[in-house]
């Protein structure tokens, strides 16, 4: 009987522990604060705008257009700059000074910017870039880059980074970067970039230039 009357105690002890496990496994996850795109303007303005463009469409061939970005991608890059995931003295600094709020409110605003085009230069290696664009090299195992960038250059949200009329000069450099393992902070990019040679990479740069 006193056996019976421990385990009634134990169980009705531990039933509100229980409950309240239960409650915080349901309790929902916070919901981030919604981007105060005044305060993304300000802080973009400040440290961004001499290299990336007044609206985020940079006019230096080697800095990247970041109007119209996906605002998560661009968090996401801020973040591994200032972690040091993604390898770059200059970006790194400035990162540094940005807070998460901050890099969030930058990143959307510089979203909320419209990207203007741009176009390809290279008459002889845009029909390559196309190919390898839209159909990869199937006999070297090289995906298409629409599989994930969209046929149109728009990206997949928060997941693959709108590519669509960005300079061809930074996106050479990029691919560059990840073949020569100087970028790793996307196994899929180093693996593609890989087997491209400097001919091809130029190609896909100058027609990505040309896409939107």
């Amino acid at each position: 009987m006193k056996l019976l009357v421990s385990l009634l105690t134990a169980v009705a002890l531990a039933a509100p522990l229980m409950s309240a496990s239960a409650n915080e496994e349901k309790a929902p996850a916070p919901v981030a604060a919604k981007p105060d795109l005044v305060k993304g303007e300000a802080s973009f303005t400040a440290v961004c705008a001499a290299c990336h463009g007044a609206d985020g469409n940079s006019g230096i061939p080697a800095n990247p257009k970041l109007a119209q970005q996906h605002p998560e991608y661009l968090v996401k890059q801020l973040q591994e700059f200032k972690s040091g995931k993604r390898n770059n003295a200059i970006m790194k600094g400035f990162a540094t000074t940005l807070s998460d709020e901050d890099m969030r409110n930058i990143a959307f605003w510089t979203a909320s910017k419209k990207a203007k085009p741009g176009f390809a230069k290279d008459k002889e290696l845009v029909a390559l870039g196309e190919r390898i664009y839209r159909g990869g090299i199937a006999d070297r195992q090289i995906a298409a880059c629409a599989g994930c960038h969209s046929p149109n250059g728009a990206g997949i949200p928060a997941q693959y980074p709108r590519l669509g009329g960005q300079h061809a000069d930074y996106v050479a450099a990029q691919l560059t970067t990840f073949r020569d393992g100087g970028r790793k902070n996307s196994p899929q990019m180093t693996q593609v970039a890989a087997k491209l040679n400097d001919r091809e990479i130029k190609a896909v740069a100058d027609y990505i230039a040309g896409l939107h």
